[in-house]
């Protein structure tokens, strides 16, 4: 096993380390041990089994592979202190949901210090499939980290050539579909509920459109504010492309609205308790002006 580290261990590194049963393999730094998410933080390291430090330099040293798994607003602090402390010659995978000039900039401040960058783009949810997500890998360094990648139990990757930003590029033109149609879904399906419509909406869309309306709401309301934080990052990739994100813009506000409305609240069970709690808890939110 390659000596590992992980910066993040949020659900996406959570998932891997348990399904990787990497434990002694592993060295994990998260922000939140530094303030007051610490001791849960602590308990998610000693529930897997990894090693837990005090510090990314901690983690990162003499580390072969270290795989990056933080929020958006955190990916280039989080590069830029990695490289500070980065092995020489040891693989950076940025498998964070940003923009392409941004995975650009991080890539130059790791080759600076002699690391070995690498785009990683996570094209799907990491639960359930935890190891088995698909990966698509981008750079110079892509085939030494796919070979790594597979040692450490990834099973889907797929190189989509030498240039850094070109596999984030391909989430993040994706996520304006993917993304998007979750909140036309919730706008959708919200108008038709304040009109009284739903069931002839939904009937006249045929299909299983009353499963996908609860299972994209489902979606927006567990991971609504990090969906959004995504989606700002897939606004500057249209930018920096040339295109107005006038429909991701739209995007970003419902998504956010919808992700902040449980806070820490059991997930209502099916569509019909989904938009009572929306309506009945929050009004504002299901009109977007949250």
């Amino acid at each position: 096993m390659p000596r590992l580290a992980l910066i993040g261990f949020g659900e996406a590194g959570r998932t891997f380390a348990a399904a990787g049963g990497w434990r002694e393999h592993v060295r994990v730094y998260d922000i939140k041990t530094d303030g007051a998410g610490a001791d849960e933080m602590r308990a998610a390291y000693a529930g897997r089994g990894v090693t837990g430090c005090d510090s990314s330099r901690e983690a990162v040293a003499g580390a072969d592979m270290i795989l990056s798994l933080v929020t958006a607003d955190q990916a280039t602090p989080a590069a830029l202190e990695a490289a500070r402390h980065i092995a020489p010659g040891a693989l950076f995978c940025d498998l964070n949901s940003v923009s392409p000039g941004r995975k650009k900039q991080n890539s130059a401040a790791i080759e600076a210090a002699g690391g070995r960058y690498v785009d990683v783009a996570v094209m799907a949810p990491v639960q359930p499939a935890a190891l088995n997500v698909p990966l698509l890998i981008s750079g110079p360094y892509a085939d030494d980290a796919a070979s790594m990648l597979r040692k450490i139990g990834f099973t889907k990757m797929q190189i989509c050539g030498a240039a850094i930003g070109a596999a984030s590029a391909t989430k993040m033109v994706r996520s304006v579909m993917v993304k998007g149609v979750e909140a036309l879904t919730a706008e959708m399906i919200l108008a038709a509920e304040a009109a009284g419509v739903t069931e002839g909406v939904l009937a006249s869309l045929g299909g299983d459109w009353a499963q996908k309306a609860d299972y994209n709401l489902d979606r927006m309301l567990a991971h609504g504010t990090r969906r959004a934080a995504e989606m700002e990052e897939v606004a500057q990739t249209l930018l920096e492309l040339g295109i107005d994100p006038l429909m991701t813009e739209g995007t970003i506000i419902r998504q956010r609205a919808l992700g902040a409305m449980l806070q820490g609240a059991p997930m209502p069970e099916g569509l019909d308790a989904k938009l009572t709690v929306i309506n009945d808890r929050h009004p504002e939110i299901a009109s977007g002006s949250a």
